[in-house]
């Protein structure tokens, strides 16, 4: 078992992934969103991890890697799902749990060797966040007072 530790091989995919994540989880973090600057990378670096760890155990069974990946994507959409809220008259955190499912997909894609394809997937968010960001409408900046349930007093 010891002839088989090799740490070398694994840092880069894995660095490739926590670099890759930094910036989504910036963005995240400098809007003060539930995840942020932690969360991102770790959620990267776990993906990247969960491939690398199996990568030569099922390297010649396809079906094994695609349910060690179908594992994955779920416990990032459950981990996603708790990052949705929602409030009283809106529901908040689809954009962060969307961006947690895609800094997976990216970390995946780290392990897998496929870096052009993490590359892509990581500015294609960072431009979703930049571009889009000024053309969202404005949250209703009503205070709580002037929100009331039908029947309530005012």
């Amino acid at each position: 078992m010891i002839e088989t530790f090799s740490v070398l091989p694994h840092l880069v995919p894995i660095a490739i992934a926590y670099c890759l994540a930094l910036p989504i989880g910036w963005n995240r973090e400098q809007a003060e969103r539930s995840a942020g600057l932690r969360t991102f990378p770790l959620v990267a670096v776990a993906s990247c991890g969960f491939v690398q760890a199996v990568e030569s155990t099922v390297a010649q069974d396809a079906s094994a890697l695609a349910r060690v990946l179908e594992g994955v994507i779920a416990g990032i959409g459950f981990l996603g799902g708790g990052a949705i809220l929602q409030q009283r008259h809106s529901v908040r955190g689809t954009a962060t749990a969307a961006s947690l499912w895609i800094t997976g997909a990216i970390g995946l894609a780290a392990g897998l060797n496929k870096y052009d394809v993490a590359v892509v997937l990581t500015g294609f968010t960072l431009l979703t966040f930049w571009i889009m960001a000024p053309l969202k409408p404005r949250e209703n900046e009503r205070g709580e007072e002037e929100i009331s349930e039908p029947g309530s007093p005012r």
